[in-house]
């Protein structure tokens, strides 16, 4: 529109409220603990529970037991109703992936690693049994083998198979077809498969991650981690062999699977030990002491040592793990869960993920407060010693069915099924809704709760902060609780107000980066208002806000505002309250008298 309008006529003006930000991505929890396999130390996000077990493994022995870490149950009850989950594995002391030299006839053609790390992934070895099976393989590693080479084109196919088929019944998991060695071919062996591999770093206070290699990884197993004479330009112009006496052809990989079978070794586990057929040692190879799982976690927790949880900076494992978490611009998360850990005997990591929580501001901490066979009273002391409306506790422990180990029950702490609980209220309601009640808060995998618990002890455990896990008749395990651990009466000492804030700045954060940069004026701030209010009245309509204003303009946008470089917004928000507590009157009255208005 015209400045100054002076002689009549029709002008026309266009306002475009038909700017739709990119919507928030798919936020899911992030899931931190030991696995049987998989990178260790760098958050890889799982869409199924059928991914997890492909890159992390589900079950291992130890002794004559059958188990599975915390992590993968609280990562089957996750994602029975989730599809993104950020899984960071945790090892302590070295660890490193293992690696392949594939043989030409001379020597290494090319060498592969692993993309997992540990001793789970070393089979290397030159003792095979009937059918060409590996004495060490097993299903939680892998092979490699070579084949089909074509000496005139300079190119073989590489598999990796199942580390514990043979040669009659192969499993391949993956297969790369005519690969070259030759690095301007677009089959070059490291385009095909890729050769990436993260690494965390750090400038001394900050950890990152750090990205090597150049190819994208296009396998789920391995990386090409070198190759040891690049064949350029194998071919001539004319579609000839460029060297005539045929020591180009020679280089290209032998059949078959090398010397070693196929194998893979070099990895490095920690100091608690994985060995290649997926058995556990003891948490201390020095004593000879057992791991600690489920009900025996102890200040030994799932292999951890004591000392090693028990640091300032919670362990260097956990530490490195929330360091990296710590960064909300690269990792999207909504929830931490640290199954295994717990409040009153590794204080340093529990702490530390409530710290993380509230200095990235949009995650929220499920902690546990005690650990097996303890009253409401102990769970009540740790609830005393924590003050935060980004963490919430639970009480007592779960028995639920292990769906990987036939007849098996396993007693887990309540963080193991509340992930579920959280993603399966995110999934029928929002994040606005309390994942507590009947509707809501079932734990339907429970078997039963460690003990029943009485209103008297309900009271106690909620009026200090801890949420209950009840036990009804014919209803079955349900959470009947939903306070942070704030110890203030305000609207923020409920976890579905939290969580509401969580999401509402989620997506006004992410959506308003597109305006950054752009001029400050009127218009820049009327985009804003028409990203920030349809969010907002959906919310109200979806009974998250019972009223809601926001303000951006000229009257927090002053001319000294704008010369600042800033543009400044409010917003003011009524979170809706639930009814956690129902009163019902029953006035009897005799026969023949009226009933009031």
């Amino acid at each position: 529109m015209a400045e100054k309008i002076i002689s009549p006529g029709v002008f026309t003006n266009e306002i475009d409220q038909s700017f739709l930000p990119s919507a928030v991505a798919d936020i899911g929890a992030a899931l931190v603990g030991p696995t049987l396999k998989g990178p260790a130390g760098i958050p890889t996000v799982v869409t199924s529970y059928s991914d997890f077990q492909a890159k992390f493994g589900d079950v291992f022995k130890s002794g004559s037991d059958s188990y599975q870490f915390l992590t993968s149950h609280a990562a089957e009850e996750y994602l029975k109703n989730a599809n993104s989950l950020t899984v960071v594995r945790v090892l302590d002391g070295a660890f490193a992936p293992a690696s392949a030299s594939v043989a030409n006839s001379t020597t290494t053609a090319f060498t592969l690693e692993t993309l997992a790390d540990g001793t789970i992934m070393n089979n290397e070895t030159t003792d095979v049994t009937t059918n060409n099976i590996i004495a060490n393989g097993s299903v939680h590693n892998i092979r490699y083998e070579i084949s089909n080479i074509n000496n005139s084109k300079g190119t073989f196919n590489v598999s990796i198979r199942a580390g514990n088929d043979n040669i009659k019944r192969k499993q391949i998991l993956e297969g790369f077809n005519n690969v070259s060695l030759d690095p301007n071919s677009n089959d070059y062996i490291s385009k095909v498969i890729g050769d990436q591999r993260q690494n965390v770093g750090t400038d001394g206070t900050t950890k990152y991650l750090k990205l090597s290699g150049s190819f994208t990884n296009k396998s789920r197993l391995v990386r090409v981690q070198s190759v040891a004479t690049p064949l350029i330009d194998y071919l001539d112009e004319n579609g000839s062999l460029s060297d005539s006496t045929g020591a180009t052809s020679a280089s290209l990989p032998t059949a078959g699977s090398g010397s070693s079978q196929g194998g893979f070794s070099g990895g490095l586990n920690g100091y608690f030990g994985i060995s290649a057929d997926g058995t556990v040692a003891g948490a201390d190879a020095a004593t000879g002491s057992a791991a600690n799982f489920y009900e025996n976690i102890s200040t030994q927790t799932q292999g951890f040592k004591p000392e090693d949880l028990t640091t300032a900076d919670g362990g260097a494992g956990y530490a490195e793990a929330l360091d990296l978490l710590a960064n909300q611009d690269e990792f999207d998360v909504n929830l931490i869960l640290t199954p295994g850990l717990i409040h009153s005997v590794h204080t340093a990591v529990t702490n530390k993920v409530i710290d993380v929580c509230e200095s990235r501001g949009d995650c929220f901490a499920i902690i546990d407060p005690v650990v097996y066979d303890k009253n409401p009273a102990d769970a009540v002391t740790e609830a005393d010693k924590l003050n935060s409306n980004f963490a919430a506790l639970y009480y007592p422990w779960i028995k639920i069915p292990d769906s990987q180990v036939a007849g098996a029950q396993r007693w887990v702490p309540p963080s193991t099924v509340l992930g579920g609980v959280y993603a399966f209220n995110d999934r029928v309601a929002h994040p606005w809704f309390a994942p507590a009640g009947l509707n809501r808060g079932g734990i339907t995998t429970a078997i039963q709760a460690e003990r029943k618990l009485t209103q008297g002890e309900r009271d106690t455990l909620y009026d200090s902060n801890v949420n209950p896990i009840a036990t009804f008749p014919g209803q079955g395990v349900t959470v009947f609780g939903q306070k942070t651990l704030q110890k203030k009466a305000s609207a923020l000492d409920r976890i579905n107000v939290r969580r509401l804030l969580i999401r509402v700045k989620k997506f006004i954060a992410s959506s308003s980066r597109f305006l950054v940069f752009e001029q400050n004026t009127a218009a820049t701030r009327r985009r804003f208002l028409g990203i920030a209010n349809p969010f907002l009245e959906q919310i109200q309509a979806q009974s998250g806000l019972s009223a809601f204003r926001v303000v951006m303009d000229e009257t927090n946008n002053t001319p000294d505002t704008i010369d600042r470089n800033q543009l400044i917004g409010q917003l003011f928000l009524q979170p809706t309250r639930t009814a956690e507590f129902i009163v019902l009157d029953f006035t009897i009255q005799p026969t023949g008298a009226s009933f009031p208005e």
